[in-house]
C-alpha cells in the first residue's frame, strides 16, 4: 500500500474508478480553483525507460495559480523552487490515490513564512478542495 499519509499531504483515495478517470476528474477540479496543469511526469513510464524499473502507474502533475504564484515570487523571488504545486494520481491496488502537496507545509520551509502565510494558506485551501470535488 502506497503511504501518501504524511505530514506535508493533502490526500484522498477514489475507488471504482481508473487512473485516466482520476487524471481527468483532478484536472477539472484543480481547473475550478484556478489552477493549470504546466507539466505532466509519467513516472512509471520514466522508470522503466531509464532504469527498467517496474512500478505501478504513477503521475505526477505540476500545477500552478498564476495568481498565486505571481503573489508568492512578488514576496519572495527564491520561491521559485518550490512551484508548481505538484499533484499526484498513483495506482494502489485498485485504489487510485490523489495527493497534493500541502502549500502551509512547504512554505515552512523559508526563512520568513510569515510573509507568505495568505498565499500558502489560498493555496492549500484550493488544493484541498479540488482534491476533495475529484
Amino acid at each position: 500500500m502506497l503511504n501518501f499519509d504524511v505530514s506535508y499531504a493533502i490526500t484522498r483515495r477514489l475507488s471504482g474508478t481508473t487512473l485516466a478517470r482520476a487524471r481527468e476528474r483532478i484536472t477539472a477540479a484543480l481547473q475550478a480553483e484556478g489552477f493549470g496543469v504546466l507539466t505532466e511526469i509519467d513516472l512509471q513510464a520514466t522508470l522503466e525507460k531509464k532504469i527498467g524499473a517496474h512500478v505501478a502507474p504513477y503521475v505526477i502533475l505540476g500545477a500552478c495559480n498564476p495568481h498565486l504564484a505571481h503573489q508568492a515570487i512578488t514576496h519572495e523571488p527564491a520561491v521559485g523552487l518550490l512551484l508548481p504545486c505538484n499533484v499526484v494520481v498513483a495506482q494502489d491496488g485498485d485504489e487510485i490515490v490523489l495527493s497534493a502537496v500541502a502549500p502551509k507545509a512547504m512554505f515552512a520551509a523559508l526563512p520568513d513564512a510569515t510573509k507568505l502565510a495568505s498565499v500558502a494558506e489560498d493555496a492549500d485551501g484550493r488544493l484541498r478542495r479540488a482534491i476533495a470535488n475529484a
